[in-house]
């Protein structure tokens, strides 16, 4: 997902001097939590109790109305016996009826929550499937992609324009369907009847076009590969297609391109500049783009992007930069299109793996932020993207935690993209040093846990098992608080001490010290004072490495 501008607004600048856990972190309120939170995030047994294996979700649109209407078939495997589950649809649309085995069964609904029960119990093993018919106006959303809902405007030539964007919130702002990261269908067929005249653009490959009575248009879309709820999109409007490849690792990767016809222009000369070089960084960063049987695209949308799979929600309007800013204002960010390089980077984190619950949303967030940094690397060396990083500080609040309350549907602080980014960063110039290495750590990432849904234990205990070391103190307390931890440093009889002030009690982190103009030297440090062992280390010749660290420093 895009990350804010206003985050621009603020600089949060490290130096040798006072800062730490007691400067940094804020106070913050507990949010109150409903039941309606906990229907929405928790996994109870009437959401576990079946795997969802494939959807078909066939919905027709009303322009006019800004009304949808259709049905969707959950197709499923039961993981134990059940007579009841529980499935998402927002309350403001209607359930028409839930038919199983050809017949109408009863349901119920509680906030945004619907529970059907089942004339006799389905056993645990067995393969079944249901369909709810569903309609009403769904949220419009205002300000998208930042809340969720469907965008209805209109093209510069009037014609209607209307795109999905629903992360956060969840898919079932606007489709029935278990809202849940954990549950992503094998596979999934999405057909869209639109307007005459009027296009829709979907995630996958489209299998057929076919002309309805009337002169409404129906758009058969279909997923091969697992997909997660809110990548789910629809595309209205009057597109015109373009296509191409890529010599990937995988093979033949078909690239294509939905755009108005009054940018295609512009399209084609912004792709062509973008799309190739951002595959081939990132196919070696990661691995090979992890959807091959789905082709990748890039869809003109009316907000600013979405990380939709397969399908990339653009609107960066063919400029370079974030909206033709630079988020690192290191000169590096204007290079190179944001939302092509940031919202495609999501195709291996957030879409490849995905975190069960949204309140690990860093996973999807921090590696894909560091993704940009990645670009710039396999684009213009090291150096320069280790300048992007630093500046992706500018854009830190350290307001909050970045991993979120469980169970509510919650996700964290914002900073699990700018400052998820230089954690990773840090980890790399800490632990894994050797580029080649650090390299086939990421790659190994996305084989691993590939087309699966994962959490923060699995993330780092993977990281932890590449690099040998213990990691779980290090990300807990750049995750799970607020606040920095801070390098404290004092001279006893001329003699140089180190420790870190941490939240974490245990907390552990090399780090990396050296006298003016020499060279670095890695020191092992606890939370413990400890000697620095660095010969001719004084007051006034101590340099920290606060470049590749994102750290306080205290000197006494």
């Amino acid at each position: 997902m895009p990350v804010r501008s206003s985050l621009l607004l603020l600089w949060l600048s490290l130096s040798v001097g006072l800062s730490g856990p007691a400067a940094a972190q804020l106070l913050q309120a507990k949010p109150a939590f409903t039941r309606a939170d906990s229907l929405r995030g928790a996994l109870t047994p009437l959401r576990t109790c079946y795997d969802v294996t494939y959807y078909h979700l066939d919905v027709r649109l009303d322009v006019g109305r800004k009304a949808i209407s259709g049905s969707n078939l959950f197709g499923f495997t039961a993981t134990q016996d059940f007579s009841r589950l529980q499935f998402d649809l927002f309350a403001n649309l209607k359930v028409e009826k839930v038919e199983f085995q050809g017949k109408s069964v009863p349901f119920t609904r509680e906030a945004n929550a619907v529970f059907v029960t089942f004339p006799a119990p389905i056993r645990r093993g067995s393969r079944a499937a249901f369909t709810v018919f569903y309609s009403g106006q769904p949220t419009e959303a205002k300000h998208a992609p930042w809340d969720g809902g469907l965008v209805f405007t209109q093209d510069s030539k009037g014609q209607p324009w209307v795109a999905s964007a629903c992360q956060g919130v969840g898919a079932s702002i606007w489709w029935p369907t278990k809202d849940h990261q954990s549950d992503e269908p094998d596979s999934m067929l999405i057909s869209v009847t639109v307007p005459k005249g009027l296009k829709d653009v979907s995630n996958g490959r489209l299998r057929r076009t076919t002309t309805l009575k009337g002169g409404a248009t129906r758009f058969d879309w279909f997923v091969s590969n697992p997909i997660n709820n809110y990548d789910v999109a629809l595309n209205v409007g009057d597109y015109t297609h373009f296509a191409d490849e890529y010599a990937g690792e995988k093979g033949r990767l078909t690239l294509d391109y939905w755009v108005l016809p009054e940018n295609l222009t512009k399209a084609k000369t912004q792709f062509a500049a973008n799309v190739k070089p951002m595959l081939k960084s990132l196919e070696s960063w990661f691995g090979p783009y992890p959807f091959y049987e789905d082709g990748y695209k890039l869809v003109e949308a009316p907000h600013l992007g979405m990380e939709h799979q397969s399908a990339v929600a653009y609107g960066n309007k063919y400029q370079n930069g974030y909206l033709g800013k630079d988020r690192s204002a290191t000169g590096w960010g204007l290079k190179w299109d944001f939302i092509i390089i940031h919202e495609s980077g999501h195709e291996w984190f957030g879409n490849n793996i995905t975190s069960k619950d949204i309140a690990d949303m860093w996973i999807h967030e921090s590696f894909t932020t560091y993704s940009e940094a990645l670009f710039v690397e396999s684009q213009f060396g090291k150096p320069a993207a280790q300048q992007y990083i630093r500046g992706q500080r500018r854009n830190i609040q350290n307001d909050a935690p970045i991993i979120g309350p469980y169970e509510v549907n919650r996700e964290g602080s914002s900073d699990m993209y700018d400052k998820g980014s230089n954690v990773l960063n840090l980890i790399r110039t800490a632990y894994v040093p050797d580029d080649a290495r650090w390299r086939e750590l990421l790659r190994g990432l996305s084989r691993t846990f590939y087309h699966q849904t994962v959490t923060t234990p699995q993330v780092v205990g993977y990281l932890s098992q590449q690099t040998g070391y213990n990691l779980t103190l290090i990300f807990d307390q750049y995750l799970r608080y607020s606040s920095l931890p801070t390098l404290e440093i004092r001279f006893e009889e001329g003699k140089p001490l180190g420790r870190w002030i941490a939240n974490v009690p245990e907390f552990n982190l090399p780090i990396r010290l050296r006298t003016k103009g020499g060279e670095y030297r890695t020191l092992p440090l606890t939370t413990s004072f400890q000697p620095l062992n660095l010969p001719g280390l004084t007051r006034e010749n101590l340099e920290v490495d606060t470049e590749n660290y994102y750290i306080g420093v205290l000197v006494e």
